[in-house]
């Protein structure tokens, strides 16, 4: 793969799941027995990325300590004669190099990726939310058929979609395309957001995207929202605007996105993690249907 850059931004405040995120990164909340921002990268690492530039800010310093060899932890487990504990510290040794940037100003998602630009420069990237994993247990291969998509179309941009209820595209940035049933969608505008009337579609950005470098200049080139943030949406619309070329690519059937933005997405990407667990998966299964009948007998 000839992409093995990801631009990861990290540095989002997390309100809508306060208190969990008044002291802790919200990438750093714990869904199974690994937070967030590790699934993400191991999809990453499995995808052939080998460096990853996070973009954080103030509050943010336990990603990096996470993700650093803690040589001293290393040396008490085998002192104490708990090497089985170990192969827990196994992403530490991933053949990744890690970079951190910060975004010294909440200015939007379009502003935390154009802080990368110094350090990209005019290498394609992909982007992956630090908040969003890909797959039960980061099992998706959707980057490595982005990047090939990215290659084989000499696209400028490469989206990845996932069909939501109409209910729910007031919540994620939407796209129109040319013809929904390709296996390569031309996407042919974007929305942050929309209302329900004016949402050309269902199809909803899914939190990876491959960029050429004309990103950044699409950035500098749009407009901020009323809030004053700059939107990564606003600048693939942009950019398709203007002529360039935006693929998008969909999950597969089998393959969801699970993001904790809220406690209702948080909730129940924990409870599947936890039930489909490959060592306690069984038991909690048990546990859950235990607990259930045991409130419906209370009712």
């Amino acid at each position: 793969m000839t992409i093995n850059i990801a631009i990861v931004p990290v540095a989002g405040l997390g309100t809508s799941v306060l208190p969990l995120t008044k002291s802790q990164p919200k990438e750093m909340l714990a869904v199974g027995r690994k937070p967030v921002v590790q699934y993400v990268v191991e999809e990453l690492a499995s995808n052939g990325i080998e460096r990853i530039l996070f973009i954080t800010a103030q509050g943010k310093s336990s990603i990096a300590a996470h993700f650093d060899i803690d040589e001293n932890l290393i040396q008490y487990l085998r002192e104490k004669g708990r090497e089985s504990n170990l192969v827990e510290l196994d992403y530490e040794r991933q053949n990744i190099e890690y970079f951190y940037t910060r975004q010294r100003r909440q200015l939007g998602l379009g502003h935390a990726v154009l802080c990368a630009e110094p350090l990209v420069g005019r290498e394609p990237a992909v982007v992956a939310l630090g908040d969003s994993i890909i797959g039960r247990h980061a099992s998706s291969n959707i980057v490595s058929r982005m990047v090939d998509a990215y290659e084989s179309e000499k696209a400028d941009a490469v989206i990845a979609l996932e069909p939501v209820p109409a209910s729910h595209v007031d919540q994620y940035g939407i796209v129109d395309v040319h013809d929904e049933n390709a296996d390569y969608l031309r996407i042919t505008g974007a929305l942050e957001k929309p209302t329900i009337a004016d949402a050309p579609t269902t199809l909803s950005i899914a939190a990876r995207y491959v960029f050429s470098p004309a990103i950044y200049e699409a950035l500098k080139d749009t407009s901020t929202d009323r809030n004053g943030n700059l939107q990564l949406t606003d600048a693939i619309a942009y950019l398709i605007d203007r002529g360039a070329k935006v693929v998008g690519i969909k999950l597969r059937p089998d393959v969801k996105r699970y993001d904790i933005g809220n406690f209702d997405s948080y909730f129940k990407t924990f409870l599947e993690f936890t039930l489909t667990d490959p060592i306690y998966g069984t038991e909690m299964q048990s546990y859950v249907r235990n607990c259930l009948k045991h409130q419906e007998e209370q009712d």
